[in-house]
Formats: structure tokens, sequence, C-alpha cells
């Protein structure tokens, strides 16, 4: 039977769960970005100046860190049909617990308590969150052709952008209503329940049974050893460190270079981020259907991924320019390009990823997550204690603009495509 049709399940039935998979990274977002969205109420509650206040991400980047390590061997070793609805309900726990910490002196809590009860949740957080991808990324392996992987990826990525859209509409409206942001994580975090269901009604345990291991794929013993022999693993590694450090660096300070550095309102901040992600979230879909596109019209799939990571790259490399640009449509402007670029830029690193192999996907997603969270948990504490230090963003501006760029190099440079097997997966 035909590896892409063992479900014997539609091309309807697969978009459809590309289309659940994408609520789940919406969710996924909007619990991760409740944080940093109400951030200058949050640390003026719990008196955290900005060096902590990064390391409360910190925190979250290196449970997720771990987290991808566990969570992508459950993968591989289990049927990811229940592992996935697990991580989805422990994360929804974790990001709803967020609200319920008491500040110092609210219920009688000590400074020094309430922020290490606060960096738990994150903790927390994290690496619940970290079981998404090697579970979302298995699944779009197991039911999609590699020509259709870049648009299923992002279908997939978008729910980022659309969580980063929503969340600051309901924390705004939140706030309007009950004047509290603790509901905001409350309400949020309950939503991961109906997702939870909607899942379990529409996906079988069949439906993600591993497909035949293809030839060439990464043996088990010594998988390790196999995949660092890999230069596409390193030249992977250096691609996700590199569009994350711009991506992330947006996610986490945006909301307090606007309000607090540029001179924006609280308000006036919630609704350019919303235009922001809806930026991202188009980027994201742009990326997929121009692959997909490329491809029909005779480029080859990685001419095709080439080219869409370039003009991506290109685009979010534009927060360079961010250091020199004042208050004013302008910035703004800018700003929404580098959103369409930063986030079209994934669907084109999943679709890469999903060439290693297919035994292991889990795992490859899960080692690769590590080390990039690794990498980011420094950067967030050392942007903030910068900050504190100058008033100014300009390291972070900077290196989220030179790192796209980078990221281009690496791959032009040192990518090699790998001959497919008999199966027509790609071999390692």
């Amino acid at each position: 039977m035909n590896q892409f049709t063992e479900t014997n399940r539609s091309e309807s039935w697969k978009w459809a769960v590309c289309v659940v998979l994408f609520l789940a990274t919406t969710l996924n977002y909007m619990d991760r970005l409740t944080v940093s969205q109400m951030a200058v109420r949050l640390t003026d509650e719990f008196q955290l100046n900005n060096t902590q206040y990064g390391s409360l991400d910190s925190a979250f980047s290196i449970a997720f860190a771990v987290g991808a390590l566990v969570w992508g061997w459950m993968a591989d070793r289990w049927n990811s049909w229940w592992i996935y609805p697990l991580a989805v309900f422990a994360w929804s726990l974790a990001g709803a617990a967020t609200g319920l910490v008491p500040a110092p002196g609210y219920g009688g809590s000590a400074w020094l308590p309430s922020f290490l009860t606060l960096m738990s949740c994150r903790f927390a957080l994290g690496f619940t969150e970290s079981g998404h991808w090697p579970c979302a990324l298995k699944t779009t392996q197991r039911i999609l052709p590699p020509a259709q992987r870049t648009l299923g990826n992002g279908i997939l990525q978008s729910g980022a952008a659309i969580g980063s859209v929503v969340t600051p509409l309901v924390c705004l409206a939140l706030l309007d209503a009950t004047g509290q942001w603790r509901s905001a994580f409350v309400l949020i975090g309950s939503l991961g329940l109906g997702w939870v269901i909607v899942w379990l009604v529409l996906v079988r345990p069949r439906d993600l049974v591993p497909r035949p291991t293809p030839d060439g794929d990464l043996p088990v013993q010594g998988f390790l050893r196999h995949l660092f022999a890999q230069r596409r693993f390193w030249v992977l590694l250096a691609i996700v460190i590199c569009i994350n450090s711009c991506w992330h660096f947006f996610r986490v300070w945006m909301p307090k270079f606007l309000q607090e550095f540029h001179g924006y309102s609280e308000r006036e901040m919630q609704y350019f981020s919303a235009s922001y992600y809806v930026a991202a979230d188009l980027g994201s879909l742009a990326a997929g259907f121009a692959a997909l596109y490329l491809v029909r019209r005779g480029l080859s799939v990685h001419g095709s991924l080439l080219f869409v990571f370039c003009f991506c790259a290109i685009l979010a490399s534009l927060s360079f320019s961010l250091i020199f640009i004042e208050r004013g449509p302008l910035l703004l402007s800018v700003m929404l390009l580098i959103a369409f670029g930063s986030l079209g830029l994934f669907p084109v690193y999943y679709s890469l990823s999903q060439e290693l192999s297919t035994r292991h996907q889990g795992k490859v997603t899960g080692v690769l997550g590590c080390a990039c969270w690794l990498a980011m948990a420094p950067m967030r504490y050392l942007e903030g204690a910068y900050i504190d230090a100058s008033k100014r963003y300009d390291f972070g501006l900077a290196v989220a603009g030179i790192m796209p760029l980078a990221a281009v190099l690496v791959l032009v440079c040192f990518w090699t495509t790998a001959k497919r097997s008999k199966t027509g997966e790609p071999g390692a």
C-alpha cells in the first residue's frame, strides 16, 4: 500500500488535521505570550526589573530544552495519538496556574517565594509546551508527502501568529471587563481542554502508526552518534538558533520596546501586537503556498525551499534598521515586514528537518529544540541586563537582524540534499 495513503483517509481529512495542529500552535502561543502582553503590569506587581523579567523567559527556555528531549523520545517510542493531548492538557494547567501566583504582599506573600513560584510556573509551561513540536511534526510527516509538507507546516506554524493576534485582544477585553490581568491566564489555559476533545474525536490511533522505515534511515542503535555525524544536522542546528533569535526577541521584548522605549500606550501596543502577528501569520502561510507553487512550476523541492527562505530572511534582517528609526509609521511598517519574514522562515526549517529521518522524527525535533532553547535561555537574560544598563534595545535588535542572514549563509554553503530511498523518503 502507498505510504501516503496507509491511513485510508481523504485529502480533506489530512488538511483538517493540519487545521487542528494549527489550533494547537495557537493555544501554545496564547499560553506563552500572556506574560509578555501583561509584562508591564506583571513586573510592577511583582517588583521585577528587566533582568529578572528576562530570567523568567530563561527559565521557560531551559525547561523547553529539557522537555524537547523527553517529549521527542516519547513521540518516537509510543504513538503520538495519546502523547499529544497529554502535552496540551499539561501545558494548559501550567498556563492557568501562572495567574494564581500571589504577588508580594498579595495574600501575605514575600517577594522571593512569589518570584520563585512564578518562575516555577514558567518552567512547567516550557517543559510541557515542548511536547507540541515533536508530536505535530511527527503528524505532518506521517500524513503528508514531501511536496505538501511545507504548506502543512506553514499552516501548523501560522498558529503562532494567530495565537499572538488573539492574545492581546483577549487581554484587552478582560482588562476592560474586570480590570484584572490574572483572569487572562486562567481563561486561556482552560481552552486546551476543548482542543483535547477535538483531537480525540477527529484522529484515531491507527492514523499515526509509524509507516515502514525507508532505506538509509538512521539506525536505532547508536542513533545520536549517527545523527551527529550528519552534516545536515549541524546545518539545521545553526539555522534553528538563528531564526529563533529573531522571532523570540520580538516575542519577549516588543511590548516593552513599544511602551517603555517609544512611548506607546498599553492599548496602542496591544492593537499593534495584533497587527504584527497578523503579518507574521501571512508570512508563514505565504511561505508554504510559495514553496508548493514553485514546485508545481518545475523547481525542485529543495530549490523552492531555498528561494523562500532567502526572501524571508531578507525581510527579517530589517530588524537591524530599527536601531535608527524613531517612533512613527515607518517604525511600525518595518516591524510588520520583519514579522512577515521572521515567521515565514519556520515552515522551511521544519520541512528541512523532516528530511533527516522518518523513524526518529520526534527525537530529531527534540534534540534540535533542546539545543536551540539552551541557546535562547542566556540571550533573554543578557538582553534584559543590557536594557537595564543602557535603557536601549540596540543589542537585541542587532542580533535579531544579523541572525537570519547568517542562517541563509549556512544553508547555501553547507546543506547537501540526500538521495531518495525506494519508498520516496530521503535517506540519511
